[in-house]
């Protein structure tokens, strides 16, 4: 199943909350993309039928493997994408939400070759 940017986000947000505490809640998934109870029950558990999370017994969600493939994959071009705004000047707020947006459908060629560049440049700029 090919995701889309709907199942990115949440993926992604799983894997950010899951940074922050070891148990996520679906209710705190809903809080954190501002979505309602049903909608984000039904997108887990389309999540869950294509395999990219598990569910507990007590109601903990988990990213499988996959899952926290794409899951990083997006968190990291979210923040290098965002860093990349913010070192052009775009203020912060604009920045995160502009990546937030292309994390999605940049395709991996270009971004490769954004983070080569930074790569690149943040190393000369440290010399």
């Amino acid at each position: 199943m090919s995701l889309q940017e709907s199942g990115e986000m949440y993926l992604e947000t799983i894997y950010v909350l899951s940074k922050e505490s070891s148990t996520v809640l679906a209710i705190d998934i809903g809080n954190h993309l501002g979505y309602s109870k049903p909608s984000v029950s039904r997108a887990l558990g389309l999540l869950k039928e294509s395999g990219y999370i598990e569910k507990s017994d007590v109601g903990g969600i988990k990213l499988t493997k996959t899952g926290e493939k794409i899951a990083k994959t997006i968190y990291e071009r979210h923040n290098v994408l965002s860093t990349l705004f913010m070192n052009l000047g775009v203020d912060k707020k604009t920045a995160v939400e502009d990546a937030c947006r292309i994390e999605h459908y940049i395709s991996d060629k270009t971004f490769k070759a954004i983070k080569a560049h930074m790569t690149k440049y943040s190393k000369q700029d440290a010399k």
